[in-house]
């Protein structure tokens, strides 16, 4: 990023757009609100991939996705002149479908889950026969396992550092594990005493909730990533969908900031920690903007017929703290203290 540095024209729009804009909207709480967040892995995979000789020009980039993911690789690809096969299933929405084609990636929608680790797994399934087909003339970024994926976010530590130091208390949603794994391992280089927050959501695996059909997108998984390192953890907040869309219009209202709804998810719980802990500093990571979901999240008509209306007052406070393998919706804290995740699940087993 020399050019921010040196104030020049930005090379293009993966070096203009990798980082976000750090808002703050009170005394103690901050929001790193990304266009999109996966831009920035995305960019930095594909560069040490070229670095390391492990892509070469001619070879094809092939990725399972739903998300914005496969939106950061098609803007990297589209500049680096790559070409691309995205694996995905029916939850993308046309918008990205298109905007992906538009930038020529090929995407190939898988239509039936796998028994076990359902459409996630099917997705992979279907890569993987991709590449047996062809052989050495393709790459994998593997969002899921690469090193290179928290290492990338190094760069978003630095910008938080440089602002408000490294002390600080970070917000986000965990779906590759990535982007908080990653920023809080770089933060506690410096700050051992840095706290992690993660966000979930109900019928997600990664903290150990049984899986199931999630109308919250962006976060969650029905695998549990490599990269999901669960004793950097200090607290794991689970918000259902209607919660966390009730607060991404909380966050548009208040605050002008157009996101989407993980944005809102982790919005609504660093409200309220900053709340609890005034001395604290906290930053909630905002993965992506609004303009994917303004026909959904954004719709009250939609969110009627989805049974994603949230009804009463919007929650200020977490609605239970139960163990995150029998938590209910719509909102349960769990105070994580930095275990494995099979410590945490032992204590439920000792204790039946």
């Amino acid at each position: 990023m020399d050019a921010v540095n040196r104030r020049l024209p930005f090379s293009g729009y993966s070096e203009a757009y990798a980082l976000p804009s750090i808002i703050r909207c009170e005394t103690n709480l901050y929001l790193a609100q990304f266009a999109f967040m996966k831009l920035l892995p995305a960019k930095y995979i594909i560069e040490q991939a070229l670095a390391r000789g492990t892509l070469k020009q001619g070879m094809k980039v092939l990725e399972t996705s739903s998300g914005t993911f496969a939106l950061g690789l098609a803007v990297v690809c589209r500049e680096r002149g790559f070409q691309l096969e995205i694996f995905t299933d029916p939850v993308m929405d046309k918008g990205l479908e298109n905007r992906l084609s538009s930038l020529g990636a090929e995407v190939v929608t898988v239509t039936e889950k796998a028994k076990q680790g359902g459409y996630q797994r099917s997705r992979l399934d279907a890569l993987h026969a991709k590449m047996r087909q062809l052989g050495d003339s393709c790459f994998w970024p593997r969002q899921y396992e690469t090193p290179d994926n928290p290492a990338a976010y190094k760069l978003f530590a630095d910008q938080i550092s440089g602002m408000l130091g490294a002390n600080i208390t970070l917000v986000g949603s965990v779906g590759s594990g990535g982007s908080t794994c990653g920023t809080i391992e770089r933060l506690r280089q410096t700050a051992p005493g840095a706290r992690l927050i993660g966000v979930d959501t109900f019928n997600s695996v990664i903290f150990g909730q049984p899986d199931g059909e999630r109308k919250l997108r962006g976060l969650g998984n029905s695998l549990v990533p490599n990269n999901v390192k669960h004793e950097l953890f200090d607290d794991v907040h689970l918000i259902s969908a209607p919660l966390a869309f009730a607060a991404t219009h909380t966050l548009h209202e208040q605050h002008a900031v157009f996101a989407g709804p993980t944005s809102g998810a982790s919005y609504i719980v660093g409200h309220w920690h900053a709340r609890q802990y005034p001395r604290e500093t906290v930053v909630v990571i905002g993965p992506d903007e609004g303009h994917r979901y303004a026909e959904a999240v954004y719709d009250h008509e939609w969110l009627k017929q989805n049974g994603c209306l949230h009804e009463g007052v919007l929650l200020d406070a977490p609605s239970s703290e139960e163990h995150p393998s029998t938590a209910l919706p719509p909102w349960n804290r769990y105070r994580w203290n930095r275990k494995s995740r099979e410590a945490v699940l032992n204590v439920l087993e000792d204790d039946s």
